[in-house]
């Protein structure tokens, strides 16, 4: 019983630490998903370093050990940027 309990103490503050680390592509299909599931048809995600994120981009994931973002932007012709702004991923409704 000690041991298990050891195990667990061990491993359980370590599961942020490997979920920091996914990789990138991996992070991005998983978005994708939900996305597609919300229903939005034209959209561009996109994996950049941290360097080239600015406040005008929409953050929706970190990956590579929080080095890089995976950015979203909602490509609708429709409409200008100074109406009303796309829904952003957040606002998707987790599985």
């Amino acid at each position: 019983m000690n041991r298990y309990c050891l195990a667990l103490a061990l491993v359980l503050p370590s599961a942020p630490l490997l979920a920091a680390v996914k990789p990138c592509e991996a992070l991005k299909e998983e978005i994708e998903v939900k996305i597609q599931a919300a229903g939005v048809a034209s959209y561009t995600l996109e994996i950049v370093p941290n360097e080239e994120v600015t406040d005008r981009n929409l953050v929706v994931g970190s990956c590579d050990g929080g080095r890089k973002k995976i950015i979203y932007q909602r490509n609708d012709g429709s409409r200008r940027r100074s109406e009303t702004p796309a829904p952003a991923p957040a606002d998707i409704p987790a599985d």
